[in-house]
């Protein structure tokens, strides 16, 4: 048996221990024990997210701010998007719900309305943003009569994980050079979604929910899984695909002589030629760090 024969029956043992260990389905004595985590998963957990390493700003010898988006209609990004419905027993949600579960219990509180994160957002200000209140002529009626409105004449409206189409991210790209690699860090996040108050219409609009900082959002994402097409039985965290840029994404702004001005902004009626100009900011990424190593 050769070395790389070796070393690939130890990867596949390790990940299926790993995988059967999280769903506890052959350590299960009954039924209802199906699902518990193992006392080892509880550790694991409870550690959170690996921390960030602190960066020195004078050991940053270049970085560029970029915005891309991440398109839920691609094959790739489905992870992000299902399940759009919930399923009993089933614990995973979408990583729209995973983000709006953490802003309604305060585990998020991070929250912006645009990339910028200079103005905060509560909850209380952003909840006629995912939930829309009516109530019908009925039901306005019995409210001009004095009377209570009962509950079959308030329609109420509430943003599902199907109603998302994108996301949005910043992050910086920088090259450190006490290690000597180009890295990325993820800084923001946006979930892209049909406008509550056009939902439904002949004319969607489709806005960005809400700017979250990602740094923030962390633990929330660490604890919660996205579906593993690959292996069902391995679920990822939502920390960990995001961190490692598991996404097919295109990019859709990033610094430059305008300041930070949208590709579309200078780029108008060629979808191709603003395909072609993040691909330019992609590969000039690339290049700034093949330069470094010239010099």
């Amino acid at each position: 048996m050769n070395l790389k024969s070796l070393s690939l029956i130890v990867m596949f043992s390790l990940f299926s221990i790993g995988s059967f260990a999280q769903a506890n389905l052959l350590n299960a004595k009954s039924a209802s024990e199906i699902g518990q985590k193992s006392l080892l998963d509880i550790l694991i957990t409870s550690d959170g997210p690996i921390p960030y390493g602190h960066i020195n700003d004078n050991d940053v010898l270049f970085g560029i701010m970029v915005w891309e988006n991440i398109s839920l209609s691609e094959k790739a990004n489905e992870s992000y998007y299902f399940p759009i419905d919930e399923v009993e027993g089933n614990d995973q949600k979408s990583l729209f719900q995973v983000l709006l579960d953490g802003v309604k219990s305060g585990a998020i509180t991070e929250v912006y309305d645009s990339s910028e994160f200079t103005n905060q957002r509560m909850l209380k200000d952003i909840e006629s943003s995912f939930v829309k209140v009516d109530t019908t002529d009925i039901g306005i009626e019995y409210a001009n009569a004095g009377e209570a409105i009962p509950a079959e004449y308030i329609d109420r409206t509430e943003l599902r994980p199907s109603d998302v189409t994108d996301y949005r991210i910043k992050g910086l790209w920088y090259f450190d050079r006490n290690e000597g690699q180009l890295k990325y860090r993820l800084l923001g996040i946006a979930p892209v979604v049909v406008d509550i108050y056009t939902k439904g219409t002949a004319h969607e609009n489709h806005v960005e929910l809400f700017w979250i900082f990602f740094a923030d959002a962390r633990n929330v994402l660490y604890q919660n899984y996205a579906f593993n097409p690959k292996n069902p039985m391995n679920p990822i965290n939502f920390d960990h695909l995001l961190n490692s840029r598991r996404f097919s994404a295109t990019i859709y702004k990033a610094d430059n002589q305008f300041g930070d001005r949208r590709i579309d902004d200078y780029i108008q009626g060629n979808d191709l030629q603003k395909l072609f100009e993040g691909e330019r900011i992609r590969e000039l990424i690339r290049n700034l760090e093949d330069d470094m190593w010239k010099y």
